[in-house]
């Protein structure tokens, strides 16, 4: 593998994982109410290992160019993240958050983490990723073939993004210990947050079906 295009995939791996999105969201969310949030970070970690699968196959760019599917990938995606964002503000207004209480129960941990790995999973942005990012950093001419170039690639992603999404969450576990005021607030943005991607997401797709009737 090249070694240029590799430090050139980690910089980029490092931005993305670093712009707060809907996995940051649900990074904070755990942090805040969960005892332990490696099964939220472990299941957001294991939807992008789904999409390093595909990709590997050569799965992912038959999915992106099958016409339509990915519209209603889309649709699956964006009604997951509203669901989602409507369950965090709801547990957020029955809350209560405080640093002696510590965090509330943490509830079932499988759930959380099938909750992270379809927030990561299911999210068409991740699959585009995948297919348009990853093969600019591919290096026909590397002794290593193709396939193992971007498994590598994906899975260098992977421990990226699980290393940022536990700062992540254990900043906002911190937050919870010295400032329980806040932590309800991030709480109730972090459900905003999935709402307004998914209701983003959701109008990409419905508004040219509803021009074209």
């Amino acid at each position: 593998m090249n070694p240029q295009l590799f430090m050139a995939f980690m910089i980029v791996a490092v931005s993305l994982a670093c712009t707060p999105g809907v996995d940051w969201a649900y990074s904070i969310s755990a942090g805040l109410k969960q005892r332990s949030f490696v099964p939220a970070v472990a299941g957001l970690c294991s939807g992008y290992v789904v999409h390093t699968a595909l990709m590997t196959a050569g799965l992912a760019a038959l999915l992106a160019g099958v016409p339509g599917l990915l519209g209603w990938l889309t649709i699956a995606g964006a009604a997951y993240l509203l669901w989602l964002g409507v369950a965090t503000i709801r547990s957020w207004r029955g809350a209560s958050f405080s640093a002696e209480g510590g965090v509330v129960q943490s509830g079932n941990q499988l759930r959380t983490f099938l909750q992270g790995m379809g927030t990561s999973g299911i999210n068409p942005k991740g699959l585009l990723f995948f297919v348009a990012l990853v093969p600019q950093f591919v290096s026909p001419e590397a002794a290593l073939p193709v396939p193992v170039q971007s498994g590598l690639l994906g899975l260098t992603f992977v421990i990226l993004a699980g290393m940022v999404y536990t700062a992540v969450a254990l900043t906002s576990r911190k937050l919870l210990a010295s400032r329980p005021g806040a932590a309800r607030v991030v709480t109730l943005i972090g459900g905003i947050i999935m709402i307004g991607l998914g209701t983003v997401l959701l109008s990409e797709q419905l508004l040219p079906l509803l021009q074209q009737i």
